[in-house]
């Protein structure tokens, strides 16, 4: 396995070799054909194989696939970004992992200091610095998640839980002359979806510009998912504040290699070649995947977001339903169009502390139930649920009308799992 959830190592059998994938719909090498609640982890936000995307990446390619120079179908997908987003300037990277490492050393660089804070249960890749564990204790030192990482590698990592901010003033009482950025998931997405209480991110931007530090928000996974501008449109917009730097990926390469940092012009000028802070990537804006991206965008408007938003509602509501006939405690959180469930709790999860407290069994229950069913879901009960624009009951109703048939055998294989 080149990535490890896609193992099944959280929820036993076999893995699913994937031969293709069309609309709602995914076919494996033994042809058995499912449907597709994980959406390549996010990025296909109109579906599998959409003909004006497949088009428009097959004209790119047939033009070049790469050229190690400056090209159109970079500018126009960071054209987009801009448009969307509180971003004055992007620079594009290849992987979620590239664009959270860049814009760390970017923080740093730009105010001098070394220090960061993450939150418990979030997560920004496979950077170093950032693979560490909460410990006790309101402040905890990171420690190396992972081996690989030493020790001093993480020295500077300050990690908190989530949601709490007693806990970051705290930090920042202790440290904050020393911290240079907070990172957090814009509304955490990889410990099951965990929104940010009301306040809680609006928070970390005032508390971050009173001590000189900059807020970096990951929206690799929010990112043109939970709404057309990110999760930032459904708080910070709405609220009048705006990161300093924001972290893009998934959606923003219609299924290709590609992810972005953005933020502030006087941020965003310490980068090379203007400034000081060195990036760089071979493959940064390749004109296929910037070509899948920015058609991705631009066939993603208003109305499609409106109508992807009621097709979560409706497949929550489905679910929700199946569990509670068949007695199964459950809590479906969710932020836009992104949800999850967690198993065998009652109270809405605030904090990873509260999310490893699900019960597991009742998912590998439930998980494999649906895939033998002819529903793909992910693959551990610790990620988030994704829909795309092709499971529109209105454009093609069979993939909710497989999902209704299968949800009540696979609320009952939970229950007696419990």
């Amino acid at each position: 396995m080149n990535s490890p959830v896609r193992a099944f190592r959280a929820v036993g059998g076999t893995p699913r070799f994937m031969a293709s994938g069309s609309g709602a719909w995914l076919t494996d090498v033994d042809g058995e054909r499912y449907v597709d609640l994980v959406g390549s982890w996010g990025p296909m936000l109109l579906g599998h194989a959409h003909p004006a995307v497949v088009e428009a990446v097959t004209a790119a390619a047939a033009r070049g696939t790469s050229f190690g120079t400056p090209a159109e179908p970079e500018v126009l997908l960071a054209e987009e970004i801009v448009d969307r987003t509180p971003v004055d300037q992007v620079r594009l990277v290849s992987s979620g992992t590239e664009a959270t490492m860049s814009a760390i050393r970017l923080a740093r660089g730009f105010t001098g200091r070394d220090r960061i804070v993450k939150f418990s249960g979030c997560y920004h890749g496979h950077v170093d610095a950032l693979l560490a564990e909460a410990g006790s204790g309101v402040v905890t030192l990171g420690i190396p998640g992972t081996p690989g990482v030493p020790a001093h590698v993480t020295a500077d990592t300050i990690v908190l839980p989530y949601n709490d901010r007693a806990a970051v003033d705290a930090a920042f009482a202790e440290y904050g002359d020393q911290i240079a950025a907070v990172i957090t998931e814009a509304a955490p997405g990889n410990m099951g979806i965990v929104p940010p209480e009301p306040g809680f991110n609006a928070h970390l931007a005032r508390v971050c510009a009173d001590h000189g530090a900059l807020l970096v928000s990951d929206e690799v996974m929010t990112g043109f998912r939970a709404a057309r501008s990110g999760h930032w449109e459904l708080d910070g917009k709405v609220e009048g504040w705006r990161p300093d730097l924001i972290t893009f990926g998934k959606v923003m390469g219609g299924g290709f290699p590609a992810a972005a940092f953005g933020g502030r012009a006087e941020i965003m000028d310490l980068l090379a070649p203007v400034g000081p802070v060195y990036q760089a990537g071979t493959l940064s804006g390749n004109p296929v995947a910037a070509t899948a991206g920015w058609t991705t965008l631009r066939l993603a408007t208003p109305q499609v977001y409106e109508r992807l938003l009621a097709t979560s509602e409706q497949v929550r509501r489905m679910v929700t339903e199946a569990l509670s006939a068949a007695g199964v405690p459950h809590v479906v959180q969710s932020v836009g169009t992104m949800f999850s469930v967690f198993w065998g709790v009652t109270e809405p999860v605030r904090d990873f502390a509260g999310a490893r407290r699900q019960d597991t069994d009742a998912y590998t229950a439930f998980f494999h139930a649906m895939l033998d069913a002819g529903v793909y879901l992910p693959p551990s009960a610790f990620e988030a649920w994704f829909l795309s624009a092709a499971h529109d009951p209105e454009i093609d109703s069979e993939p909710l009308t497989r999902l209704a048939e299968a949800l009540p055998g696979a609320a009952r294989a939970a229950a007696a799992a419990r």
